[in-house]
């Protein structure tokens, strides 16, 4: 009896050790939530200060460390290591996630129930825009280190994500759920430039949305980051972004764009226009006009009905943050985890403790990379993707599981 009263003892002792590792916080939604809640004072200055020694056109993909908060793993290098301050307490692969998981209005499981391919299209038109989140100047999510995972279900929707190059930074994405019959692929590798005032990303890679009961597979890309550096300072998601299905025959085409009242001055930054129409014909079928953090609507051509395509308001706001529902079974490379302790100490204000856990962490990583080079230059390896490049400097992934499992971490209904 005693000692089965001792194991279960250890056991509930290791439990509540692995619930206190794993910080789970708050998503980034519409009003920019945690994110504006920990901004550090006198953060231009600083920000600026970074710049002194870069040079118009530069890339900065190689540098190490990341500066600007955005749900596409933008990472912007540097030779010197980033100041917590800078950090906001959750990892880019959290960021990204959210961007699936996280979201008021579910539209991604509106995708499925439409009753015919333009009904769905439209749907997944509604749905990309639903992962465009604010792009916060000047705060971090961690820059994720090789093979770090992040993984959460909501509902019957199971997403796991996992670092598969630090050296540029490439981020995988796999999600299933098998009660709606959709599978979301994804692979970003972001790719920025320093042009003197501001910094320029291009988003590579691909991402896949299949809606398995149609047989309807969608292709789209993203929009590219502008983050101006001198005032006014701001992140603005802005370029052309096109959704396109071979099996329907559909295509969307994107313009995210900051329009101008006067002068060049004023006006709205996060405005979309585009057109839904026949990839082959190009005639147009349906108009988008709006704004992405607002409302954007979808108008018939051809009767001149307009109708929400799209509501921010009830999509990216008051959103749930995730729950940790079975510690025991948190894989060791747990986003959550992994930064834990920073996060922890960036919650509570603790900026010494948490830039040395960071330190810690960061230095292991490259550790880790030396003992790679010193062993003939041994490859890493992707767990649960399988990676290549493309010829356009982008990056294709591949999931090496059919189906994603259950996440021991949730979205509460």
């Amino acid at each position: 009896m005693e000692k089965n009263a001792k194991i279960m003892d250890e056991a509930a002792e290791e439990a509540k050790a692995q619930r206190k590792a794993v910080v789970l916080t708050a998503p980034l939604a519409l009003e920019g939530g945690l994110a504006a809640e920990h901004r550090p004072p006198n953060l231009l200055k600083q920000v600026l200060s970074l710049f002194r020694n870069v040079r118009p056109g530069s890339d900065l993909t190689r540098f190490q460390a990341s500066l600007f908060e955005t749900p596409f793993m933008i990472s912007f290098a540097y030779e010197l290591v980033l100041s917590s301050l800078f950090n906001m307490p959750k990892s880019q692969l959290q960021c990204y996630g959210e961007t699936v998981y996280c979201c008021g209005e579910d539209y991604l499981q509106e995708c499925a129930r439409g009753k015919s391919s333009l009904e769905r299209f439209t749907s997944v038109v509604a749905w990309s825009l639903s992962t465009t989140r604010p792009a916060i100047f000047g705060q971090a999510p961690f820059n994720p280190i090789l093979g770090e995972t992040h993984h959460v279900s909501k509902g019957s929707l199971n997403v796991l994500l996992e670092q598969v190059s630090h050296h540029p930074p490439v981020s995988a994405l796999h999600a299933t759920d098998s009660e709606h019959n959709l599978e979301l692929i994804w692979c970003h590798s972001p790719i920025p430039r320093f042009q003197g005032t501001s910094i320029e990303a291009t988003i590579k890679g691909k991402r896949q949305l299949r809606l398995l009961a149609s047989g309807e597979n969608y292709e789209m890309d993203s929009p590219n980051l502008s983050i101006k550096l001198l005032p006014p300072t701001g992140a603005d998601w802005l370029g052309n972004v096109r959704i396109k299905c071979e099996e329907s025959g559909l295509q969307a085409d994107l313009c995210y764009y900051k329009s101008h009242v006067l002068l060049g001055f004023g006006g709205s930054c996060r405005s979309v226009k585009g057109t839904i129409c026949h990839s082959k014909t190009l005639k147009t079928i349906y108009e988008i006009d709006g704004q992405w953090d607002r409302v954007i609507r979808l108008k018939d051509v051809r009767c001149g009905e307009v109708t929400v395509l799209y509501d921010a308001k009830k999509a990216i706001s008051k959103l749930n943050t995730p729950i940790l529902v079975a510690p025991q079974k948190v894989w060791p490379t747990e986003s959550a985890r992994v930064w834990g302790e920073v996060s922890r100490s960036i919650l509570n204000k603790d900026w010494g403790k948490a830039s040395e856990a960071k330190r810690r962490i960061e230095e292991e990583e490259r550790k880790r990379r030396r003992e790679r080079e010193m062993n003939g230059g041994h490859v890493w390896v992707a767990k649960h993707f399988s990676v290549a490049r493309t010829k356009d400097e982008g990056w294709e992934c591949w999931p090496l599981e059919q189906l994603v499992p259950p996440a021991p971490i949730i979205v509460p209904p």
